[in-house]
């Protein structure tokens, strides 16, 4: 069958990233995916069922303890089996081997089609989705689903808004655009009266310039495993099109920095004030601060805005990033997994340690909807209420992405082609027709049909 091949292709894709993974059933060093001998929590109750669960955030431990201290008929075995792309690999292995994975992994949502095409993930839809359905978004859910079916127990996520110097804008008179017009506008106005570049375009940030598509109203894909091998991939549409140029012409006119983000060069940057703003999410103040920015010369200059639109009255919100747990296929028992999977991360202690120490931005609408949340005077933003003046309203707005088993190709074609545009090789339109021929081309290799 024509899935079955797909199938196959999707997993030699992801098995390019695992050449220097661990052997299997390693399990991070915690003797195997589902071994809960060598945990690295505390269990409270010996005598109940353990579910194992792999998970990187700071704070697992803690969330896991008060799991445990709530929860007599089931117990969660921790491990740290690396953030990311070192879990990610570790999974990977198990997958391939048939064994070693955990009975629960946190995941980020855009790698979940990935690995449900692998056949790695349970559907938690007849799981206990149902009673927790109320507590999120439909947004949120949509990222954690495929097709139909959902794949993951929503955690945190990143509603996107303006960071902006209240020092820069206040020196050259400017205000925090809402439209991107306006936005090219304050960023020639800054630098015809010498000042710094608007924001950073940035190669090494396609998932950021993925929100943009969808900001401007873009479907890149299409994709539902119901219909066997089709994928709709839709790279160069006029949306996605203006998006590109725009940047392009941004980058032209030397109104936007072009250097890759996350690098100490860049951090030294934000906080020399080499960039009046930074597009981010609602976990980049967490992120900002772990890197140094706003300890020094730049603490207590710091504001959030809206994010720019494309048309002010009918505004879209956009989000980067965000995780879930899902429950591996491998997990002895599913219901129990699914009940681990969407209890963690869910009580009352556990989301306030989230946003509170963490500075995650937890999606939950009973954190979401709670004065104290909303109130918060974000010490970052000099007492600000970024929470209810930016990123709740644009987590609540927020109508979900739609990821395939193709996202990290993707990702790795949209960054050749950014930096393209950067080095002024290929027009923004230009680069997304190419775009969208690689991406195509990869995928019927692949063994899918495209439709458009």
């Amino acid at each position: 069958m024509k899935t079955k091949h797909v199938l196959t292709a999707v997993t030699a894709l992801a098995l390019v990233s695992t050449m220097a993974a661990c052997s299997p059933g390693d399990g991070g060093g915690n003797g195997g995916g589902g071994d809960a001998s060598n945990c690295e929590n505390e269990i409270k109750n010996p005598d109940a069922p353990v579910v194992t669960l792999w998970a990187w955030y700071p704070n697992s431990e803690v969330v896991v303890d008060n799991f445990n201290e709530e929860n007599d008929d089931v117990q969660v075995c921790w491990t740290n089996a690396g953030a990311g792309g070192d879990a990610y690999d570790k999974f990977q292995t198990a997958i391939s081997a048939g064994t070693g994975a955990p009975d629960v992994m946190m995941v980020e949502a855009d790698r979940i089609a990935t690995f449900q095409a692998q056949d790695a993930l349970v559907d938690l839809t007849d799981l206990g989705y149902e009673d927790v359905k109320g507590n999120f978004s439909d947004g949120a859910w949509k990222d954690v689903s495929v097709g139909s079916s959902v794949y993951g127990a929503p955690i945190d996520g990143g509603p996107m808004g303006m960071i902006y110097r209240t020092d820069i804008f206040d020196e050259y008179g400017v205000t925090p655009p809402t439209t991107w017009e306006e936005l090219e506008t304050t960023a020639q106005a800054l630098k015809d009266a010498g000042g710094p570049v608007f924001a950073s375009f940035a190669a090494n940030q396609p998932a950021t310039t993925t929100a943009y598509f969808y900001g401007n109203g873009a479907e890149p894909f299409t994709y539902d495993p119901a219909n066997e091998g089709e994928i709709g991939i839709n790279l160069n549409s006029p949306e996605i099109k203006e998006v590109l140029d725009y940047w392009d012409g941004l980058v032209d006119k030397g109104l936007v920095g072009t250097e890759d983000q996350f690098t100490p060069e860049y951090i030294a940057g934000v906080i020399n004030g080499d960039y009046a703003t930074y597009l981010s999410a609602a976990w980049a103040p967490g992120y900002l601060q772990g890197a140094g920015v706003g300890e020094g010369a730049d603490a207590g200059v710091w504001a959030a805005a809206p994010m720019p639109q494309w048309d002010a009255n009918n505004p879209i919100a956009i989000n980067w990033g965000g995780s879930a747990f899902a429950v591996s296929s491998q997990a002895s028992d599913p219901e129990l997994a699914a009940k681990v999977a969407f209890g963690v991360y869910a009580d009352p202690a556990s989301l306030d340690d989230g946003w509170q120490n963490q500075i995650i931005f937890p999606l939950n609408v009973n954190v979401l909807d709670s004065p104290e949340f909303q109130d918060y005077e974000v010490p970052f933003f000099s007492g600000q209420q970024a929470n209810k003046e930016v990123y709740v309203p644009a987590a609540n707005a927020y109508e979900g992405m739609t990821y395939t088993p193709l996202g990290q190709y993707y990702y790795s074609a949209l960054t050749e082609q950014l930096a393209a545009i950067i080095d002024g090789s290929a027009t923004g339109s230009e680069a997304a027709d190419a775009l969208q021929a690689d991406v195509v081309a990869y995928a019927e290799e692949q063994g899918f049909t495209v439709t458009q």
